[in-house]
């Protein structure tokens, strides 16, 4: 008599074993209570009367979670339960807020149909969650990110610089390419390729780099010909988002680039040297730009021009007193002049302040809290990898979603200057959600412990002869 294997881990196929993901389940069972729930606020709030309204979008955007779920269930992998379902609840509050504000923010048409704000939203998300999917399934060796990490940052430079010949000019920085109606920004990839490289580079160097051997004042540094590919990259990358103002860009990857050496080294004193530099770096800039000079006079002092320059932070400050603790409610927020949102650019910009008015500060706090559970499962992913290729790939993949979010959040908030870079999963925009999603997807694959054995068969029974003797 053989014993039949669990429905966990019975073999469908070429070896397969699928495997169920109770815990990711059931996170995503209450993700989706808690979406509809919004929806049906959102809904009662602009009709005046208890409705759920049309679920049509929302339906669709649940509907593929649980299709990237059911793969994950079919392949059989072990990878983390928690990045899908946090990832799932960011891009259903940004579903909900696109729903939310006017349709005409951005209008795009594709094969003769005119799409509007949510609809375009909707079909990033879509586009997204599948590359986050396929990516966790089917990335199973890192060689081709380890051994071509001089490749990839040659293609990162080359995006960036194409901007600058067919680059489209957005609110006076060169941002975007585009390629028939579909336009994106390179910056967004270059985040994963930098990291890609730093991680490559600073394990193959990780010893050297750690060792003091030159000094440079009360800075102890390691040989100069083992830091100058790594700063000649670093370097290059920001000088060309400096030139094309893409700040916000330059400052994500500098701050990514310090605390991975940090962490490949254990050395403060480069975190104190980098830390020197970007403030001298940034008087520089801060003479020779004037759209740096503007920022920070706007961080500084707003209220020296309410209804210019200073005009959107205050509507942004102001979005945020106004929710309070529980906020006004999705859709009872969101004060506008005519049929125009009084926060200028609030699709992306702006995004947290809309949702902390409706949301209030409970609200706002849970979607901090999404970011730092992402933080939490990345630095676990990054302490329990098998090599320091991928533990610091792991560390940097999760410092790009981290740090980006920090960086938009404190400008909304005006605690820095704002820089213009997007909320990770939940601003509008389809490079931005294609580029996290690229991490999210990188992280589950490195997440992955493998194909679960299968379970050891019980000892064979035999049957006692009949009249037999013991």
């Amino acid at each position: 008599m053989s014993a039949t294997a669990p429905a966990t881990t019975r073999r469908i196929g070429l070896g397969v074993r699928p495997r169920l993901r109770r815990r990711e389940l059931g996170l995503l069972a209450i993700v989706a209570l808690a979406l509809l729930l919004g929806r049906a606020s959102l809904a009662s709030t602009l009709a005046g009367r208890l409705t759920v309204g049309e679920l049509r979008l929302l339906g669709l955007y649940l509907a593929v979670v649980f299709v990237v779920h059911v793969a994950f269930v079919l392949a059989g992998r072990r990878m983390d339960q928690v990045l899908l379902p946090t990832v799932a609840l960011l891009g259903g509050l940004s579903l909900l807020v696109m729903e939310r504000l006017p349709q005409d923010l951005v209008v795009q048409r594709f094969f003769g149909r005119e799409l509007g704000l949510a609809q375009l939203q909707l079909g990033w998300l879509l586009l997204s969650l599948l590359l986050l999917g396929v990516l966790a399934i089917i990335v199973r060796s890192d060689n081709w990110l380890r051994l071509y990490k001089y490749t990839w940052a040659a293609a990162g430079i080359a995006l960036l610089a194409a901007v600058f010949v067919f680059g489209r000019d957005v609110n006076g920085a060169l941002l975007d390419l585009c390629v028939g109606p579909l336009c994106g920004q390179p910056s967004e990839l270059v985040k994963v390729i930098l990291v890609i490289f730093l991680a490559g580079y600073l394990t193959d160097n990780r010893e050297l780099l750690a060792r003091s051997s030159t000094r440079i004042g009360p800075f102890r540094l390691p040989p100069v010909p083992y830091l100058v590919p790594m700063l000649g990259m670093l370097g290059l990358t920001l000088a060309v988002v400096t030139f094309q103002h893409d700040l916000g860009s330059a400052l994500l990857y500098f701050l990514v680039f310090l605390v991975l050496l940090y962490i490949a080294t254990a050395r403060a004193s480069y975190v104190a040297l980098g830390l020197l530099l970007f403030l001298a770096g940034s008087a520089v800039l801060y003479e020779l730009y004037p759209v740096v000079r503007l920022r920070i006079d706007i961080w500084l002092n707003p209220w020296a021009d309410p209804q210019g320059a200073g005009y959107q932070t205050l509507r942004a400050l102001y979005a945020l007193g106004s929710g309070g603790i529980l906020g006004t409610g999705l859709g009872a927020g969101l004060p506008s002049v005519g049929a125009t949102p009084a926060i200028p650019v609030i699709e992306s910009d702006f995004v947290f302040a809309a949702l902390a008015e409706e949301l209030g500060l409970l609200g706002a706090l849970a979607i901090l809290g999404c970011y730092l559970v992402i933080a939490e499962r990345g630095l676990r992913i990054a302490a329990t990898a098998q090599d320091d290729f991928r533990a610091l790939l792991a560390a940097g993949l999760t410092l790009v979603v981290v740090v980006q979010a920090a960086i938009i959040v404190g400008g909304n908030i005006k605690l820095v200057p704002l820089t213009g870079i997007t909320l990770p999963f939940v601003s509008y925009g389809g490079s931005s959600l294609a580029a996290n999603a690229l991490v999210v997807g990188l992280l589950l694959a490195l997440s992955d412990r493998g194909v679960e054995p299968p379970p050891p068969r019980p000892p064979r029974r035999f049957a006692r002869p009949v009249g037999g003797s013991s």
